[in-house]
């Protein structure tokens, strides 16, 4: 039988982490969308975690909507969605048939505190180790749709490595950064300032910044209008 789980060595480092960061933030209930789950090792780790919040995984390629599912299966949780395809380069995605089918099918067996239909919508969007290892056209588009789908005070989740002030926080960041943009010249570490200014063009406006390991950020904005 073949095994389509995919493993990223830093999901053990910083998952607890994040979880940590998550528990703080996150509105208490509602529907996490995680957009670029990957692996799908963060949503089998924090979606049982963080109940009675629903956890929905996302991401545009295939094989990982194949490892997402064959962690899902091998650790399942009540409270954790299928994943569904989103590329948030593409334009309305929020609205996408998918996402809207998803959130009313979702879940059968809801967990005692998530009785209610309404408790079922999007109330956080959640976002780990995207931004830097895409072209910026997806920064642009995730923080569209999060204006789209977030109610007021949702919650936006940004997790990975930034340049603060157009320096790098660290000298791995700067070598880091050079490796990315080898890859593909679309990619490389952002500016915070910047990711920032475009966040708020789309009314989530920064709330904190917490320092994380391995000279990561987690980055926090709530919607506002």
């Amino acid at each position: 039988m073949s095994d389509y789980r995919q493993f990223a060595p830093a999901t053990l480092r910083n998952r607890e982490p994040i979880l940590e960061v998550l528990l703080q933030v996150l509105p208490p209930t509602g529907t996490v969308l995680e957009i670029a789950s990957g692996t799908g090792e963060h949503a089998v780790f924090l979606a049982p975690r963080l109940q009675p919040r629903l956890w929905l995984p996302s991401d545009p390629n295939p094989l990982a909507l194949a490892s997402i599912t064959a962690w899902q299966q091998q650790d399942p949780a009540p409270n954790l969605a299928a994943p569904i395809t989103i590329d948030v380069t593409q334009p309305h995605w929020s609205s996408a048939p998918t996402l809207q089918n998803a959130l009313k099918s979702f879940p059968q067996n809801p967990p005692p505190d998530q009785g209610r239909p309404e408790n079922f919508g999007i109330t956080s969007i959640v976002n780990i180790n995207m931004i830097h290892i895409s072209p910026w056209a997806a920064c642009l588009g995730l923080m569209a749709g999060a204006k789209d789908l977030l109610p007021m005070g949702g919650v936006l989740y940004l997790y990975g490595p930034f340049q603060q002030h157009g320096q790098p926080t660290s000298p791995s960041n700067i070598e880091f950064d050079a490796s990315l943009r080898s890859q593909n010249p679309a990619w490389g570490v952002r500016n915070l300032e910047e990711v920032v200014a475009v966040a708020e063009a789309q009314n989530l406006k920064l709330q904190t910044i917490f320092p994380m390991p391995a000279n990561n950020l987690s980055v926090i904005f709530q919607k506002v209008s």
